[in-house]
């Protein structure tokens, strides 16, 4: 169950250096978890092999972005090796409103605005085992001029540092295992009980009521 229950769905916030792999794990994570919304960002920056437009991102020009940016459109946006990055209000708002949680795949720089913004984000962090392991899956990507790699993995460091800022830290040296505890942290969010609140007056509605003395003779008893 979604956070229907409360009217309003949560936002979730996937950030990991680049290379990390949050993509891979948000699309393991739709397919198996229910009324979850993903918000499709806007790029400056070139598609890469297999994306498409409007499912990977909405690819646009640097006119085009700095127009919406300009006007507002952004929840967050951002400059990030060398291309503009962007998350829409509307998708996102449209989605919070029919009770949907929306989960975004943006950067570090992305989620430190959107906390600023929507202080009751949940922020999860995706980590690589290693340094080498980053390097060696954005060097597989092969999507990158040697110049832009070198500044993604310069950039690396001081984006894992930032670590602290969120609230799960997931470690994705195996995408099953990663993909279930990303799982995992949604599900657990949504049973908080501030987020059931509605749930659970709607059961006890189908309760018969308590007479006084029957509920304190009851607090006493065994389960």
């Amino acid at each position: 169950m979604s956070s229907e229950s409360q009217g309003r769905g949560m936002l979730i916030v996937v950030s990991s250096p680049s290379g990390g792999g949050k993509g891979t794990l948000i699309r393991r994570v739709r397919q198996t978890v229910p009324d979850l919304s993903y918000s499709v960002s806007w790029t400056t920056r070139k598609p890469r092999p297999g994306e498409v437009e409007g499912r990977d991102y909405h690819f646009v020009s640097v006119a085009e972005f700095e127009r919406m940016r300009d006007g507002g459109g952004f929840l967050e946006w951002a400059c990030v090796h060398g291309n503009y990055y962007g998350t829409p209000w509307s998708e996102v708002e449209r989605a919070q409103r029919a009770g949907l949680d929306v989960i975004l795949e943006i950067d570090v720089q992305g989620a430190a605005s959107v906390r600023r913004l929507a202080a009751e984000a949940i922020a999860v962090f995706i980590i690589p085992p290693s340094f080498e392991t980053l390097r060696e899956r954005l060097m597989h990507r092969g999507s990158e001029a040697p110049a832009d790699l070198e500044r993604r993995l310069r950039n690396a460091r001081f984006e894992v540092e930032r670590y602290c800022e969120f609230d799960y830290i997931i470690l994705n040296d195996e995408v099953e295992r990663a993909a279930t505890q990303l799982a995992a942290v949604i599900y657990a969010e949504r049973a908080r009980r501030p987020r059931q609140e509605a749930l659970v007056r709607r059961v006890l509605e189908t309760f018969p009521p308590v007479e006084q003395g029957n509920a304190q003779s009851g607090q006493n008893g065994g389960s």
